[in-house]
């Protein structure tokens, strides 16, 4: 984006003039001269997910339009990124607080983008994914409402943001991503569980975020020991206070089953999981390659072992946990009959399922009406009330 001045002939007023490259139509044809990597990233990443994962709509737009113009995913996110970085520093006199925050958190966002189509923990994608985390901690630290927290296991630190309740708690929460969104990714869902009375803890898990590329701390197959620990660090804080676990995408499959496993878990919401996640085939190119570099490997073999332990639908010792299933009904990863499977297949007798007629992955595209329907469900669980009604 640039600025250049103009002024009106004959009168001293300047205008100023915002440039961007604007919305670009992706036909077959436009698209098809891009290379594998900016199709594969257009494809994967439309406006809906990035403002999911909290990108401003029109960086959304403008990045998707670069790209589309020639340029590659990484250098287009990077250069808004900083865009957004300078008019941080540019911020001053009355309003700069607001602005500096907003800037600060579309700049974060952009670079956590930009590293997205990156398949190897290269010592350039730790450098961008600590950049954005630190400018994720320069705009949160003004409200004090969340504070950065590490928790040591056994296999590694934990890296995650933990979300103070408005007024007092009536419960507290673990939210993880999957394998590609992570913690800072879902902040929404915490914020909406937040402004219902539920301290959030938003966890970068093994193999996930400033988890694994700040702490290398990867997923290994004993993942559960590191969870336990985050809800036990949840459970010290406040003993006895009630606790649920929410986990998106590959993070619903991880979420059910801790819950199944884990006594302390009151209540758990699944948005995009799958009953079998080491039945993800290698033909889903990015994605597979993803799941084998979440746990810190080149062998395929070696991941799938691995995910084998990610077991959603296992009995165990806390069956019959209060279960929330979150669905689009148009989601192109998990079809509705691999939810229903799901859903069918989970250890507990209390659970229900919400499907949004036309929603996408982890219902990007419905992300207030999706989170309020999280945060009001755990609240209600947590509170010790039944399920809230729902409705259009």
């Amino acid at each position: 984006m640039s600025a250049p001045q103009e002024v009106i002939e004959g009168r001293s007023a300047p205008v100023v003039n915002l440039t961007f490259v604007g919305s670009r139509a992706e036909t077959e044809e436009s698209v098809s001269r891009l290379s594998a990597e900016s199709q594969a990233a257009l494809r994967q990443f439309s406006w809906a997910r990035m403002t999911g994962y909290g990108v401003d709509h029109a960086d959304a737009v403008e990045l998707r339009a670069r790209v589309v113009e020639g340029q590659g995913w990484r250098s287009a996110a990077t250069e808004l990124a900083d865009a957004c970085s300078r008019r941080v520093e540019d911020a001053r006199g009355a309003g700069g607080r607001p602005t500096r925050i907003a800037y600060l958190r579309r700049a974060s966002a952009l670079l956590r983008m930009s590293q997205m189509m990156m398949l190897s923990d290269t010592a350039e994608r730790r450098a961008i994914f600590a950049r954005a985390a630190e400018l994720y901690a320069r705009a949160v630290e003004p409200s004090g409402d969340r504070e950065r927290v590490t928790i040591d296991t056994d296999c590694g630190p934990l890296a995650g943001w933990l979300v103070l309740a408005d007024g007092t708690a009536v419960g507290s929460a673990v939210v993880i991503g999957g394998v590609e969104g992570w913690a800072m990714d879902f902040d929404s869902v915490g914020e909406a569980l937040a402004a219902r009375g539920v301290d959030a803890l938003l966890l970068d898990g093994p193999g996930q975020g400033e988890t694994r590329l700040t702490h290398e701390h990867y997923l290994t197959a004993r993942w559960r020991d590191a969870y336990g620990r985050a809800v036990g660090f949840l459970d010290e804080r406040s003993p006895g206070r009630p606790i649920g676990f929410i986990g998106n995408s590959m993070g619903g499959s991880v979420a059910m089953a801790v819950a199944a496993q884990d006594t302390r878990i009151r209540a758990c919401v699944d948005n995009g999981g799958i009953h079998a996640p080491w039945l993800v085939p290698p033909t889903m190119g990015t994605f597979f390659s993803k799941m084998v570099a979440a746990c810190g490997t080149e062998d395929a073999a070696r991941a799938v072992d691995v995910w084998k332990t990610v077991t959603p639908l296992a009995d165990g010792p806390n069956a019959g946990y209060p279960l929330l299933v979150v669905q689009g009904g148009e989601d192109p990863m998990v079809s509705m009959d691999l939810a229903r499977i799901l859903l069918r297949g989970a250890p507990t007798d209390d659970k229900r399922m919400v499907v949004f007629s036309d929603g996408n992955h982890c219902v990007y595209n419905h992300k207030h009406d999706r989170d309020a329907l999280i945060a009001n469900w755990t609240a209600a669980r947590l509170s010790g009330l039944p399920s809230p009604d729902i409705s259009n």
